[in-house]
């Protein structure tokens, strides 16, 4: 894959965030760029001007990593930046593998279905790198029931063609930026999946707000934090969330969500379990009624 205009992008605009005061650089006059300037970046990374314009300009295939890890740190590439910048020269110049006439259906393990459901008390789901939820737990359906309402349920298409999203999550914009910053590391990662590949393309087009986000070139990965839900039954809730990558899958993860004993949001989510079952009881009724009818 030809991915000069990824790599471009990213570097320019990570160059663009770091001030010379970050970096320890006098600063005389009046400056054309709102961050470093190329020489700046060459010196600080200890190579010539000419060489990290070659590099800024996505010649970036077959780069040492002595040289990946001195960029990384004359940009002040975080964790996921630099590991997104490995990703890049990685896929720079590799060919694309022999494309299926039928994707590959991902499943998942028994196991791992044991485990989500185990979770009585937690909402926890399980979900691609695409952020389609494959498989949930009650409380975790009942917490999103929203977003079940799609097909597939996809999260980043809820947050940003459903009006909808922006009640369910107080934070939208915190929300929205970390879902494009995870599609953004797993094309990265993952150039040639045409799934992944349509879903960005139908955002761009359908979504304002998903195409400005894309063009910043943040990126981001789950590991753990807090979110705020509204919940329609429920009112607010602010939970604890721990993703987990789960082994020899095809980058599946697990998330769970919590909320410390004693505190609203625990309160919130047996209300949350008791909705669910209330909810469970009236659509075992209907079914009930309509296999009485015929």
């Amino acid at each position: 894959m030809d991915n000069r205009a990824e790599v471009s992008a990213f570097l320019k605009s990570r160059r663009d965030k770091v001030t010379p005061e970050q970096a320890g650089l006098p600063v005389y006059g009046q400056r054309r760029v709102p961050g470093l300037r190329r020489g700046e970046v060459a010196m600080l990374a200890g190579m010539s001007v000419e060489y990290y314009t070659r590099l800024e300009r996505g010649n970036i295939g077959g780069v040492s990593d002595s040289i990946l890890d001195a960029l990384a740190q004359a940009l002040r590439l975080d964790d996921t930046e630099r590991d997104h910048l490995y990703a890049l020269a990685r896929a720079a110049g590799t060919r694309p593998a022999r494309a299926r006439r039928h994707p590959k259906k991902t499943t998942v393990r028994p196991s791992v279905l044991r485990i989500i459901e185990g979770l009585h008390d937690q909402p926890a789901y399980v979900r691609n790198n695409r952020m389609d939820i494959l498989a949930a737990n009650p409380l975790a359906r009942a917490l999103h029931h929203e977003v079940f309402e799609l097909e597939p349920v996809n999260t980043c298409r809820f947050v940003f063609l459903d009006p909808r999203a922006t009640r369910l999550y107080p934070a939208w914009e915190r929300v929205a930026r970390e879902g494009v910053g995870v599609l953004r590391v797993e094309v990265a990662k993952n150039p040639y999946d045409r799934e992944l590949s349509n879903l960005i393309g139908e955002l761009s087009t359908r979504s304002d707000a998903f195409r400005r986000m894309w063009g910043a070139h943040d990126v981001h990965v789950f590991t753990k934090g807090t979110k705020r839900f509204h919940h329609s039954a429920v009112g607010e809730l602010e939970l604890v969330h721990e993703t987990l990558d789960l082994p020899n899958t095809d980058g599946l993860s697990i998330t769970v969500y919590s909320a410390d004993p004693g505190t609203p949001a625990a309160d919130a989510l047996q209300l949350l379990a008791s909705w669910a079952a209330t909810q469970n009881q009236t659509e075992d009724e209907a079914a009930s009624q309509t296999d009485t009818e015929h």
